[in-house]
């Protein structure tokens, strides 16, 4: 199971050569999905220029499983989500709609960052309440099986 974030049509300039789309193109897409969950937790660009706080991803791990091509619609969904005070690790995964194949899953960590002294800090409690929430009302949808990252949380 999974949450459902977005789903995304295939743009031709993200096909490459090989007439499928290009392997920088799978983390784009799970990049501007995931702004809308960043958006979610009150971490997004309207936060990040109001409140000069932002996260920076500092590792992640892609799989591509199963091609896409031109005009392919695929669905983005997150299959796990947690965060410690400083941390937040979440892995999504790109689903073929018409096929039901599992496309490309990415699994990231990131870091809650202060802009103005470009540091790592801590979540502020709001944050925290709105993410606590959701991972409340979602964990039974989440599989933390074949984390690469499991462990790196300091809870």
């Amino acid at each position: 199971m999974s949450v459902h974030i977005s789903n995304q049509i295939i743009k031709k300039e993200w096909i490459d050569y090989n007439n499928h789309m290009n392997m920088a193109y799978y983390v784009l897409v799970f990049d501007d999905v995931w702004e809308i969950m960043l958006e979610k937790f009150l971490m997004g660009e309207k936060s990040a220029k109001s409140s000069n706080r932002s996260t920076m991803v500092v590792e992640t791990y892609t799989t591509y499983n199963s091609e896409v091509k031109l005009d392919d619609e695929v669905e983005i969904n997150l299959s796990f989500f947690d965060h410690d005070k400083k941390r937040l690790h979440y892995k999504m995964e790109m689903i073929d709609k018409s096929s039901g194949k599992l496309s490309a899953t990415l699994e990231m960590l990131s870091l809650y960052i202060d802009l103005e002294k470009r540091k790592v800090t801590e979540f502020e409690e709001d944050k925290v309440r709105v993410m606590d929430t959701f991972i409340s009302s979602n964990k039974t949808k989440f599989d933390n099986s074949n984390l690469v990252f499991a462990g790196k949380l300091k809870k």
